[in-house]
């Protein structure tokens, strides 16, 4: 579970219900089922007309990714590609065939595979870019769903607010009443405008971040793996993936290899 993506939903939502509450707003006037039903589902049903089912039969699990995403090692990764590096170096790259099977990461695994297998070198980095680019595209579809939820929500916010105000206007001739119909006009813009900004797009932003750091880890898988079939040394190797790194981790990579 990602404690940021939790820890941040909630303390948003509490900051709008702690700010109401100082405000002495009456909560029980903030719920609003139709508001809820037009803003959400309506969000939904217009962002669908513009994805194809799929994607949104894949929303369970862009949303897992969103919250439970599994994050990378770089650190890690740029040691083990090192490791496999100075096998390949002592005993040639066909002794990695038995590593490969024991890679846990998938686009890693293939990697070492095409190296393995012979294919050339630029016939590897045209497969290796082709699966990243595939895989930075599908990622997109998520991150594009949430914004266009994002744009949609505040305007079905907006309409369920003039359709409250149609129904207050019917009540001209009971003030009271017409003025209660006026303020649960307006809760509809509220859920829209909230819902937009404390949930659709910070969950869009979360996928794209999550996209943007696996993207750099396996960016530096296509770096390693081809100086390990081009023969390079693991010295050379591993300066070539500390660029990867912030400097922080930089030092932590420095100070594990010392121990």
């Amino acid at each position: 579970m990602d404690i940021a993506t939790i820890g941040g939903l909630i303390l948003a939502w509490t900051a709008v219900v702690a700010s109401a509450l100082m405000e002495g707003t009456n909560m029980r006037a903030l719920a609003s089922v139709p508001a809820v039903l037009l803003v959400v589902v309506g969000s939904l049903g217009a962002t669908m007309i513009g994805f194809p089912i799929q994607t949104v039969k894949n929303l369970p699990s862009i949303l897992r990714n969103a919250f439970f995403g599994r994050k990378l090692d770089l650190s890690e990764n740029i040691r083990q590609i090192v490791s496999l590096a100075e096998k390949a170096r002592r005993a040639g790259i066909l002794a990695l065939e038995d590593e490969a099977d024991q890679i846990k990461d998938p686009f890693l695994r293939k990697g070492v595979q095409l190296a393995v297998d012979g294919f050339d070198i630029e016939e590897t980095r045209g497969i290796l870019e082709n699966e990243l680019a595939n895989l930075d595209a599908r990622h997109k579809v998520g991150e594009a769903f949430f914004a266009t939820m994002g744009g949609f929500s505040p305007t079905l916010g907006i309409i369920g607010t003039v359709l409250g105000l149609v129904n207050a206007l019917g009540k001209l001739d009971s003030p009271s009443e017409m003025g209660e119909a006026i303020a649960a006009a307006f809760v509809a813009t509220l859920y829209g405008v909230s819902v937009a900004n404390l949930a659709f797009l910070p969950i869009g932003a979360k996928l794209k971040a999550r996209n943007d750091a696996e993207m750099l880890v396996r960016e530096a898988m296509v770096v390693g793996i081809l100086a390990i079939e081009a023969g390079e040394a693991p010295r050379n190797i591993e300066e070539k993936l500390r660029v990867f790194l912030a400097p922080r981790e930089r030092t932590l990579l420095d100070k594990d290899k010392k121990r």
